[in-house]
């Protein structure tokens, strides 16, 4: 007699189903096919893959500092999403787009859920810095860039293919979504940039107190090439 599957093991089985053949899940969400058991699945696997890479980074720091990364990292690319869905959702609307709000969110989920599978996966790469070089912080914090730039493109470029194939069941205005999505990667990741900054820091610099939030000030990109800067000795 089969033994129902645990709570969780359901949800990461929708998440191997999406890994093993993208493609068949994709064709899945384009026909409408268990929406819901999709949304609520992946949410809930993503966000414990975020939390263990989360609270990971900022173990480097403290124990205080692990728990906060292991909320803020989840936290971060659920918002990102949400500030970014509505734009795409409603351009692609105006412009013929007859897929439903639940499949352009789901759609979008599946980036984030194979981000998180990515993540979660180099988890052993970056527990072996944080051990056998703990004082590298400039090093930590460009290897951590490094990270979430490579899994980051890998979710960006299964998005681009989902919302593709998704776009197949509406011909008129194709040309256009395709042009708008483009446009819509790239302002996904400028928010996502400016909202990590916004919720920094997600691994302490070393010698100093926990902090949930730092002050805002600077951008990104100042702080990378300061830290490139102290690591070739500039500065």
């Amino acid at each position: 007699m089969l033994q129902p599957q645990p709570y969780k093991m359901k949800h990461f089985g929708v998440l191997i189903n999406l890994l093993r053949d993208r493609q068949a899940f994709l064709e899945e969400i384009r026909q409408g096919i268990r929406l819901q058991n999709k949304t609520s699945s992946l949410f809930v696997s993503s966000s414990i893959f975020f939390a263990i890479y989360g609270g990971i980074i900022g173990a480097s720091h403290s124990w205080m500092q692990a728990l906060s990364g292991a909320i803020k990292l989840p936290a971060f690319y659920l918002l990102t999403l949400v500030i970014c869905f509505p734009t795409l959702y409603f351009f692609n609307v105006l412009f013929g787009s007859r897929s439903s709000i639940q499949q352009h969110f789901v759609v979008l989920l599946t980036a984030v859920s194979v981000i998180s599978v990515l993540l979660f996966s180099l988890a052993p790469v970056t527990l072996f810095f944080i051990i056998t070089a703990p004082d590298s912080y400039q090093f930590f914090k460009l290897l951590n860039v490094l990270i979430f730039g490579i899994t980051g493109s890998f979710g960006v470029k299964f998005l681009y293919e989902g919302m593709q194939l998704l776009s197949q069941q509406d011909e008129v205005g194709k040309k256009t979504r395709t042009t708008i999505l483009r446009t819509w990667l790239f302002l996904y990741a400028f928010v996502g940039m400016q909202l990590g900054w916004f919720l920094r820091p997600f691994f302490g610099a070393p010698d100093s107190k926990f902090e949930l939030f730092r002050a805002v000030k600077g951008n990104f990109y100042l702080d990378i090439v300061a830290a490139i800067s102290e690591i070739l000795g500039f500065r």
